[in-house]
């Protein structure tokens, strides 16, 4: 893609969330579902406030994530985008460089489908990096990534674009 090493584009990690929007039953069985396609323990989030029209109470667990690295944030990212047929939406896209897609039904991805646990959709969040970017999160001398070497939206579509030989859609076609 780039000429230089250091402007290549790597996957820096992919986060897998389900947010169920209520603690109990259904939030465990979502947790297994990740725990089932990642092959790690997932962590459980919790609402920020009290939204009585939702039914749900400040710090109570409403949706569990997982984060993913390495070869399996790759291969989980392929399927996902099978799902979606490598069709993304430009507003898919952030402005640092990192895009998201959700998917209806887990079962697209090639669990089997079982009838206890029951469907849940998922989003899928992958932050893009390239290499050099440890020089902000190191502990013993940080320092600032510089303007040029930092990701752009138009950076991140052109590496899906190469990558997976993406679509990206300015508009949804409904």
């Amino acid at each position: 893609m780039a000429t230089h090493p250091m402007k290549d584009l790597k996957v820096h990690k992919l986060v897998l969330n389900i947010s169920v929007g209520e603690s109990g039953d259904r939030l465990t069985k979502a947790a297994k579902v990740l725990e089932q396609l990642t092959g790690q323990q997932p962590v459980f989030s919790k609402a920020r406030y009290t939204v009585r029209t939702f039914g749900i109470r400040r710090n109570e667990k409403i949706a569990c994530h997982v984060t993913v690295r390495g070869e399996k944030a790759l291969a989980l990212i392929e399927a996902g985008l099978k799902v979606k047929e490598f069709e993304l939406l430009r507003k898919n896209f952030s402005d640092t460089g990192n895009f998201g897609f959700g998917i209806n039904e887990h079962i697209d991805l090639g669990i089997k489908y079982d009838p206890s646990t029951g469907i849940y959709g998922m989003d899928f969040f992958v932050v893009l990096e390239r290499p050099g970017f440890r020089v902000n999160r190191r502990k013993k001398s940080p320092a600032h990534v510089g303007k040029p070497h930092k990701l752009t939206q138009e950076d991140a579509i052109k590496w899906f674009q190469t990558k997976y030989e993406g679509i990206v859609l300015n508009k949804a076609a409904y």
